[in-house]
């Protein structure tokens, strides 16, 4: 009986190693190919982000198929121990070893010798054997297919889990007209006086790094926190240096996640404007970010719920409170000095709702938001900065969906709209203290995306903002207002992105930026921009 039981017990760890072997060799094709197969996301950092999260989810079962790894070695250890047993068994039915039948022992009986019970034990011992060489096998293969993604982990210096994460993406090309800056383009304007009209360059500054750390489960929250940075917060004052970007915080926020309920605090991307059009070649600064894309990575602390309304609809509400920015430059390099918003003395306001359901294997859904913050241009000149916000993600059919944003606001320059300018001067800041006037803006932008393949996708948005002429007009000037005042900021694209790979992609763009200065004519840039980027 206990041999039977031993065998029995042999052939299902046998089995389970085998099938656990398979699986680990199917489900690596698998999720590689279903990553090949998902359409990208409206938002090219949330489509690198949901790369990512699919790599993230292939190690957690990497991570689970290494436990069951551990788990397969000691029951085989077990194993390895009861046949050992079961063998002593077959030779010596008595259960008396060998050893022990000497000359001390005369009453012993005398045991039968290796070569007369082999021709008995022989055919059921080797299917034993080999049936554990079968186990030995399979969890060989199960070991060197974890060992091989376990060389991926990175350490901490806690029990907690760490993943490295991020692109290396590289972009060519070539501008023809002025603009604000040659590699990432926001506005156009007017080439400097005998410079050239047309240039060509490269550079890899938008590359990400980021690292995502997994914490404990705190009251039934699984807590977790995630940093991302790149090279595009400047150049340092050497030779050559456009090449060597400095590295700037992105983002960097900590999360509780219940069910249906999250908080999350940190500088992070804003979640009333949670779209952006795709584009690879707009990484440090979202495509269109001040030509109709609202934008910005704020400090921020929010509470997000999610209701479950059947049918697979979700309503989502979310809350938050942000530092009150209105993009003015620092005053000093080394200390930091309170800027309009923060002199008001309270955080900014900040609210969206959205409604959610899948329709042609892709999330149709819209949301509405709203934003307040309060700016104290000190000697007793205020502000009310305001927004409302709409956004929408509209599957047309399978492989076709149109998505985009629209927004109305004043004394928003911290949000990117009228390229970063929140009021405007009534007078001279040199000579006295100027009226100040909050500039009202209005803006958005559309995008139609479509999936020609599964690995090849197209690509076109069109993009507006527009400050209020009258607010200038009769009120303010460039000279009292340090440089021409933009009325209106308008941008187009076209690009295709190419995906051979979950991990790999190629990307061709013409871009085309329009901007119209109140007091002076228009201009244009077309940009022409060529990219390779790996996941990591």
């Amino acid at each position: 009986m206990q041999e039977e039981d031993g065998v029995k017990s042999l052939k299902t760890s046998a089995v389970c190693g085998a099938a656990l072997a398979t699986v680990t060799a199917l489900l690596i094709p698998i999720q590689l190919l279903a990553q090949q197969s998902n359409p990208a996301p409206a938002d090219s950092s949330v489509a690198v982000r949901e790369l990512q999260d699919e790599v993230r989810q292939l190690r957690s079962l990497i991570d689970q198929m290494r436990e069951e790894n551990t788990e397969s070695r000691a029951e085989m250890r077990q194993l390895r121990q009861d046949l050992q047993t079961t063998r002593a068994l077959l030779e010596h039915p008595t259960g008396i070893s060998s050893a022990q039948a000497t000359p001390d022992h005369p009453n012993t009986p005398t045991m039968p010798t290796h070569a007369e019970s082999e021709p008995a034990a022989q055919p059921q011992g080797a299917g034993i054997d080999d049936r554990v060489k079968k186990l030995e096998d399979s969890t060989a293969l199960l070991a060197s297919k974890v060992d091989e993604q376990y060389q991926t982990k990175v350490e901490t210096a806690s029990k907690y889990r760490a993943r490295l994460h991020g692109i290396v993406l590289m972009n060519a090309f070539r501008n023809v007209g002025g603009a604000n800056s040659i590699d990432l383009p926001d506005f156009s304007q007017p080439p400097d006086p005998g410079s050239a009209r047309a240039v060509f360059g490269a550079t890899l500054r938008q590359s990400e790094i980021g690292l995502e750390i997994f914490g404990p489960t705190v009251a039934g929250a699984k807590t977790s926190a995630d940093v991302q940075f790149d090279f595009a917060g400047g150049f340092p004052g050497t030779g050559n240096g456009v090449n060597f970007g400095i590295v700037r915080l992105q983002t960097a926020s900590m999360r509780m996640d219940w069910e249906h309920t999250s908080l999350v605090a940190g500088q992070d991307s804003l979640f009333i404007s949670p779209l952006s059009p795709t584009s690879f070649a707009s990484l440090a600064t979202p495509a269109f970010g001040y030509a109709g894309n609202l934008w910005a990575w704020t400090p921020q602390i929010r509470a997000e719920h999610r209701f479950a309304l059947g049918d697979q609809q979700t309503f989502t509400v979310q809350a938050g409170i942000l530092d009150n920015l209105n993009w003015e430059f620092p005053s000093d390099p080394f200390y930091r000095y309170p800027q309009a918003g923060e002199n008001s003395g309270q955080p900014a306001f900040a609210s969206r709702v959205a409604w959610s359901h899948p329709a042609h294997g892709h999330p149709l859904s819209f949301g509405a938001a709203g934003y307040y913050g309060r700016q104290n241009w000190n000697w007793n000149r205020y502000t009310d900065a305001w927004a409302a916000m709409a956004d929408w993600q509209i599957p047309i059919v399978s492989r076709v969906s149109l998505s985009g944003e629209f927004y109305r606001g004043r004394g928003i320059g911290g949000l990117g709209a009228a390229v970063g300018r929140s009021i405007v001067l009534g007078g001279d800041p040199k000579v006295h203290i100027p009226p100040i006037r909050g500039l009202d803006a209005i803006g958005g932008w559309s995008q139609l995306k479509i999936q020609l393949t599964p690995k090849l996708e197209l690509n076109g948005v069109v993009s507006q903002d527009n400050a209020y002429a009258g607010d200038v007009r009769g009120f303010a000037t460039d000279a009292n207002n340090f440089g021409p005042i933009l009325g209106r900021n308008r941008g187009a694209l076209g690009n295709f992105v190419f995906r051979p790979r979950s991990d790999l992609l190629f990307s061709a763009e013409l871009r085309r930026l329009e901007s119209f200065p109140i007091y002076s004519g228009s201009t244009t840039t077309n940009q022409v921009n060529l990219a390779v980027g790996i996941l990591f």
